[in-house]
C-alpha cells in the first residue's frame, strides 16, 4: 500500500451503494487503474489517495462479505 503522487484527475472515482447519500464518512475508489485500486476519503476530494494492490483489495473486500 501507498500513497498516491501521480495524476488521478481524470479517474472515475465512485462511493459504495450503501453510502446513504448525505456525505458522512465514506470512502471513494476509482475504477481502471491497471494493477492497483485507489482509495479516497470523499470528504476530501483534493487529499492524500491510498494505492492498494489489486490483491489486497480482492482479500478485503471478500473478508468484508463474510462479516
Amino acid at each position: 500500500m501507498r500513497v498516491a503522487r501521480g495524476d488521478l484527475s481524470n479517474a472515475s472515482w465512485r462511493k459504495s451503494t450503501y453510502s446513504n447519500g448525505q456525505g458522512g464518512d465514506c470512502v471513494e475508489v476509482a475504477d481502471g487503474i491497471p494493477s492497483v485500486v485507489p482509495v479516497r476519503d470523499s470528504a476530501r476530494p483534493a487529499g492524500p489517495v491510498v494505492l492498494v494492490s489489486e490483491h489486497a483489495w480482492t482479500a478485503f473486500i471478500g473478508h468484508l462479505r463474510q462479516l
